[in-house]
C-alpha cells in the first residue's frame, strides 16, 4: 500500500481538478474517495498478475514536470504554425526539403519516444526514424528545421527525465 501512495496523490489530484467539487459534500466526497480506492485496487492488482514492481519515483518526478514541458510544447507549436504560414505564403522564402539526422539527447526510451512524437507533433517536421541515439526528421525548409537544430525540444525533453 505504501509504494500506491504517489499515485494515489495524483489520483486525488487528477480527481479534484476534473470534478470541480471542492467542498465536502457527502455523497460527492464518498464517490470520489471509493472510485479512487477502486482504481489502486484494480491497479494493485494487475501489477500483480504482471509481476511488475510498483510505480517508479521517476515516474512521479516526470509528472510533476510534466506542466512546464507541455508549456514549452505548445509555445514551440505556436512559433512552428507561424513559421509554416510564413513558409507557405511568402515566396521569397527557402521551400527546399531537407532530411536531418541528429544525436538524440534524451537517455530513456520513453525520453526518446516521447522526443520523436514532439518533432512530429511539430508542424512542419517529421520524425522518420529513431536509433542508436540518433532521430532522422523530414523538415519543410530550413525554417521548420530550426526548431530541432535550436535545440530547445531536446533540452525541454531532458527537463522532463530529470537529466537538467
Amino acid at each position: 500500500m505504501r509504494s500506491q501512495l504517489p499515485l494515489a496523490f495524483l489520483l486525488i489530484l487528477a480527481w479534484a481538478a476534473l470534478s470541480g467539487h471542492y467542498s465536502l459534500k457527502p455523497l460527492i466526497f464518498v464517490l470520489g474517495v471509493a472510485s479512487i480506492a477502486l482504481v489502486l485496487s484494480l491497479y494493485s492488482r494487475l501489477l500483480a498478475a504482471v509481476g511488475v514492481p510498483p510505480i517508479h519515483p521517476q515516474l512521479l518526478g516526470m509528472t510533476l514536470r510534466a506542466p512546464r514541458f507541455l508549456w514549452t510544447m505548445a509555445r514551440l507549436v505556436v512559433k512552428a504554425n507561424l513559421r509554416v504560414t510564413r513558409l507557405l505564403l511568402d515566396p521569397r522564402v527557402d521551400t527546399e526539403p531537407r532530411i536531418l539526422r541528429m544525436k538524440v539527447g534524451p537517455r530513456t526510451d520513453l525520453g526518446q519516444f516521447l522526443y520523436a512524437n514532439a518533432i512530429t507533433l511539430t508542424p512542419g517536421t517529421v520524425t522518420l526514424d529513431v536509433r542508436r541515439g540518433e532521430v532522422l526528421v523530414h523538415a519543410l525548409g530550413p525554417i521548420s528545421a530550426e526548431s530541432v537544430v535550436s535545440g530547445e525540444l531536446d533540452r525541454a525533453v531532458r527537463r522532463l527525465e530529470g537529466a537538467l
